[in-house]
C-alpha cells in the first residue's frame, strides 16, 4: 500500500504528459491555419499545454523513480498551476458574461451589438493592431462567400453565424430607401464590394467577439474540470512525496530522528527523594 500512491500518480501524470501533446498540436495547428481567425486564445493554450507536459513530466519521473526532490517541484509547480487555472477560469467568466446575441423579428439568425461585449474585450478588436490581421482572415476564408448567392427568401428562412451575420451584410435596421442621416453607423459602412462588405463595421467586430465568447465559455468550463482534476492528483502527489520520503530513510513509519533520550524535569529530584526514604527506613 506505500507503493499504490506512487503507481497512481506515476499513470495519472502519464496520461496528463500525453494529453498535454494535442493541447499544444492544436494551438500551433490553430496559430499556422489560415482558416482560423479566433487567434486569441492560441497563446494561452500554447502555454498551458507546454507547463502541463513539463510538469506531468516531472511528477512521472519522481513518482517512478522515488525521488523526493522531483516529487517536491512538482507540487510545488502545482500549486502555482492550480492557482493560475483558477484565476483564469474566473477571469474568463468575468470577460464572457456579457454579450450575446439579440433577435431580429422574422429572421432565424442573430444579431450582435459591440457595445454589449465587456470593455477588455471591445478594446482588443478596436485596436488596429489585432483587428487588422482578423480582417484579412475573415476576408481570406470566404466566410461571406457561403451566402453571397442567397435568396431574400434565404435571409427569412436560414441561420447565419454571429461573423456571418455581423460582417457579410448590413444591420437589419438600416434603410436605404429612406433618408441615411438616422440610420446606425454600420450602415454608412457597409458597401456590396466583395472586399469590403461590412468588415469595418462594430456588428462584424461583435461578431468575432461573440465567436471568441462561445469558445471561451467552452475553455472555462473545460478549465474547472481540470482545476478539480489536478486538486485531486496533488492531494495523491502528496501521499506519494511522503511515502518517497519514507523509503529514503529505510524506516517503514518514517526516520527515527530521536538522537538523545533525556529524563524528565522532575526525574533526579524523584530519584533522590527516594535514595533519602531508603536511608531513613
Amino acid at each position: 500500500m506505500s507503493r499504490f500512491s506512487n503507481t497512481v500518480i506515476g499513470l495519472l501524470n502519464l496520461i496528463t504528459l500525453l494529453a498535454s501533446i494535442p493541447i499544444i498540436w492544436g494551438a500551433l495547428w490553430k496559430a499556422r491555419s489560415s482558416t482560423t481567425c479566433e487567434n486569441f486564445l492560441q497563446t494561452p493554450l500554447l502555454v498551458i499545454g507546454f507547463i502541463i507536459l513539463i510538469v506531468s513530466l516531472v511528477g512521472f519521473i519522481g513518482a517512478c523513480f522515488h525521488l523526493a526532490w522531483a516529487l517536491w517541484l512538482y507540487l510545488v509547480a502545482m500549486i502555482f498551476l492550480i492557482a493560475a487555472l483558477m484565476a483564469i477560469t474566473i477571469f474568463g467568466f468575468i470577460v464572457t458574461g456579457a454579450g450575446g446575441g439579440t433577435n431580429v423579428s422574422g429572421r432565424v439568425y442573430n444579431e450582435y451589438h459591440l457595445g454589449d461585449y465587456s470593455p477588455w474585450l471591445r478594446k482588443r478588436v478596436e485596436d488596429p493592431k489585432y483587428w487588422m490581421p482578423i480582417r484579412s482572415c475573415i476576408l481570406g476564408s470566404k466566410t461571406c462567400g457561403d451566402i453571397v448567392m442567397w435568396s431574400p427568401v434565404d435571409y427569412l428562412t436560414r441561420d447565419m453565424t454571429p461573423i456571418q451575420s455581423g460582417c457579410c451584410k448590413p444591420p437589419s435596421v438600416c434603410s436605404y430607401e429612406m433618408s441615411m442621416m438616422a440610420q446606425d453607423m454600420d450602415c454608412f459602412k457597409w458597401n456590396s464590394d466583395p472586399s469590403i462588405l461590412c468588415y469595418e463595421c462594430d456588428s462584424c467586430k461583435a461578431g468575432v467577439l461573440e465567436d471568441i465568447r462561445r469558445d471561451w465559455r467552452k475553455l472555462s468550463v473545460l478549465n474547472v474540470i481540470m482545476t478539480l482534476l489536478l486538486i485531486g492528483i496533488y492531494c495523491i502527489g502528496c501521499c506519494a512525496f511522503r511515502n518517497t520520503q519514507r523509503a529514503e530513510t529505510d524506516y517503514p513509519y518514517g526516520e527515527n530522528r530521536m538522537s538523545k533520550v533525556r529524563p524528565r524535569w522532575d526525574f533526579y529530584w524523584w530519584r533522590w527523594w527516594h535514595e533519602k526514604r531508603r536511608q531513613i527506613y
